[in-house]
């Protein structure tokens, strides 16, 4: 049985130490991979996923803390510390997002700042100090976008219109870097609920308009993100729903 493909490769995470980054981590450790796992404010689950790991492999994992709207210098500075550290770079998951409502008639522009800095502005500017790296291991990019990002939600106006442009910026990369590196995206469904809390009715009534008529798992979106990683070799600007198939619903 041949080796895997991806084992001893690197990818650094925006925020990777809980919820969606936190599965992504794993299953791309899985695989054999070296992680930098990146993280704003999530100390404690750093830690405990970085031990986690360390204890099936060494050495493995490497935690980096910052606030991604601080600009283009904890960008250069993120992808400098993984090439620091590992050797190289091949793989960019661009996860890290801010989620909160944003009524059109009281959003601020600290808001709008917060959330597309977070958002559209960080992966962009990820992707431009990485792509050199990348460049040199016919790397690969994978931001995560939303289904809100072609169907807006109700009371998240910018969070929606973020993650539009992750759509567009997924599309953008994988034309401006090809053909040494891929770019595609994940719009994730209905598969955690948001960490400020749903009432069931609201749950119920997402579901019902969900085909599969269930919620899914952060493993449904790590595994992929494994393909897209592994196997997808062919496949570059494009946006795979995994959302149960709500995206087809009106």
């Amino acid at each position: 049985m041949s080796e895997n493909p991806l084992t001893g490769k690197v990818a650094l995470i925006t925020g990777g130490a809980h919820r969606l980054g936190a599965a992504i981590a794993r299953a791309l450790h899985a695989e054999g991979m070296r992680l930098v796992v990146h993280h704003l404010s999530a100390e404690t689950k750093a830690h405990a996923l970085q031990q986690e790991l360390h204890g099936i492999r060494p050495d493995s994992v490497m935690l980096v803390r910052g606030d991604l709207t601080a600009g283009d210098p904890l960008h250069r500075n993120l992808v400098f510390e993984t090439v620091e550290r590992f050797g190289r770079l091949d793989v960019l998951v661009n996860n890290a997002a801010r989620f909160y409502p944003t009524l059109v008639g009281g959003a601020t522009e600290e808001q709008w700042d917060d959330i597309v800095d977070t958002n559209l502005k960080a992966p962009f500017f990820l992707a431009q100090a990485a792509a050199p790296h990348l460049k040199k291991n016919n790397g690969i990019i994978v931001n995560i976008a939303d289904i809100y990002g072609e169907r807006p939600l109700s009371t998240y106006p910018i969070y929606s219109i973020s993650k539009a442009g992750v759509i567009m910026l997924t599309k953008s990369l994988a034309r401006e870097l090809g053909p040494e590196i891929r770019v595609n995206a994940i719009a994730p469904g209905a598969v955690l609920w948001p960490e400020a809390g749903m009432d069931e009715m609201s749950k119920q009534r997402l579901i019902s308009r969900t085909p599969l008529k269930r919620v899914g798992e952060p493993a449904d979106i790590a595994r992929a993100v494994v393909f897209l990683v592994r196997d997808a070799g062919y496949v570059t600007g494009q946006v795979i729903a995994v959302d149960g198939g709500r995206v087809v619903m009106g």
